[in-house]
């Protein structure tokens, strides 16, 4: 993968960027979704936040073997710390990480998203995390698309501003790709299955503490969920 050519998720996470967007790509890396989106003449302006040296040095390397130095800013700075008022963003990627930490990095940095108009979320695990602070915090989902890679499945999620209820099924589903059920989302969800099944069954030879009971009542009700979902 390179700034030329992006991974399928990278691909896809661009795609929900809308044309003369003002980016902050959060956790960039090696900037290279802002470096292809100002390639492909999709925006002309980005932030690209960093917290870790090594990557954030990686960005900036990259930035200026690609002669984006005009268009991009590569900053060193924990989750949206990174973005500054004056750089008037309206357009947030966090991509690649654990949905907890997405929702912790947009409660942290709330007070930056004044003139956010978009979030594009990708989460690798726990996705509903994403959902229940878009719901307490004002925002509505837009898509969603779930997608397979090199064998691993994702997630992602697409906010804008707005009010909305969902139900269980949908925060923990996702309300577009509950109505859609592709066979990748169909996948994801049987191999969940079949791994709580399995600490299931490990649980039930162990020892019947609260904490196991309580953690069998959690897996039996997420299990009974997947299978409303999938047989319906």
């Amino acid at each position: 993968m390179n700034s030329d050519k992006l991974s399928m998720r990278l691909t896809a996470v661009a795609s929900y960027v809308e044309t003369g967007a003002i980016l902050a790509d959060i956790g960039s890396d090696h900037a290279y979704l802002p470096c292809y989106l100002i390639r492909n003449e999709k925006i002309s302006k980005a932030i690209a936040g960093e917290v870790v040296k090594g990557p954030f040095e990686s960005a900036k390397k990259n930035v200026k073997k690609e002669g984006f130095e005009n268009n991009i800013t590569v900053r060193l700075g924990n989750g949206l710390q990174a973005v500054e008022e004056s750089d008037g963003v309206d357009t947030i990627t966090i991509a690649g990480m654990g949905g907890p930490l997405i929702a912790s990095i947009l409660q942290e940095g709330h007070t930056k998203l004044g003139q956010v108009k978009r979030i594009i979320t990708q989460p690798n695990i726990h996705s509903s995390s994403i959902r229940e602070w878009a719901v307490q915090n004002g925002w509505v989902i837009i898509d969603e698309e779930i997608l397979k890679e090199d064998g691993k499945i994702y997630e992602i999620i697409v906010l804008e501003r707005g009010q909305a209820n969902y139900d269980e099924l949908e925060m923990k589903f996702g309300p577009y790709l509950l109505k859609e059920k592709s066979p990748v989302f169909i996948e994801k969800w049987e191999r969940e299955s079949t791994e709580w099944k399995r600490i299931l069954g490990s649980l039930e030879k162990a020892g019947d503490t609260e904490e196991i009971y309580q953690r069998k009542e959690q897996l039996r009700k997420e299990i009974e969920l997947v299978g409303r979902v999938l047989t319906n």
